[in-house]
């Protein structure tokens, strides 16, 4: 087995959301028209300047109320087992969350997003710019998803 390394993370804000328990947030947040607020904490509001002028951004946040995880998982609508790092699972060895916002306002040190899936609480560990030549490959093969032709599996 390989060596552990300790990580320290640090939160630089946290999530303000209508959903309170998990299950409630939509599975692919970009679906949804949902607002929430990202509440960056003091000591970062600096380092948000110029961000109102991207039209997205990229989040990075703690999903701090998953609790264990199988290397094996069924995702929801499927009908066998895929493993964990090919799947969105929440429930992961390191519970990280990464998705894509529509960044809707900044007041001060908050920030309204549209179609974030993140329950209330959530710590932010990170906010990125947005921007698609950094972002979009091509050719791009999805796997096991192939087989999906719906928005469900975009």
């Amino acid at each position: 087995m390989g060596k552990t390394h300790i990580l320290e993370l640090k939160p630089i804000g946290i999530v303000h959301s209508p959903y309170k328990r998990v299950g409630e947030p939509p599975r692919q947040g970009h679906n949804s028209e949902t607002i929430s607020e990202i509440e960056v904490f003091e000591e970062f509001a600096e380092g948000l300047q110029d961000i109102e002028g991207f039209s997205h951004i990229v989040v990075i946040y703690w999903f701090h109320k998953s609790q264990g995880y199988a290397l094996m998982v069924k995702p929801p609508g499927e009908d066998r087992l895929h493993g964990l790092f090919s799947t969105r699972s929440p429930q992961r060895p390191c519970p990280l969350g990464l998705t894509v916002v529509g960044l809707v306002a900044r007041n001060k040190n908050t920030l309204e997003v549209r179609g974030l899936d993140a329950i209330d609480g959530t710590p932010v560990l990170d906010i990125k710019p947005y921007i698609p030549w950094s972002h979009e490959q091509g050719p791009v093969k999805i796997g096991w998803l192939e087989y999906r032709t719906g928005a469900e599996g975009r």
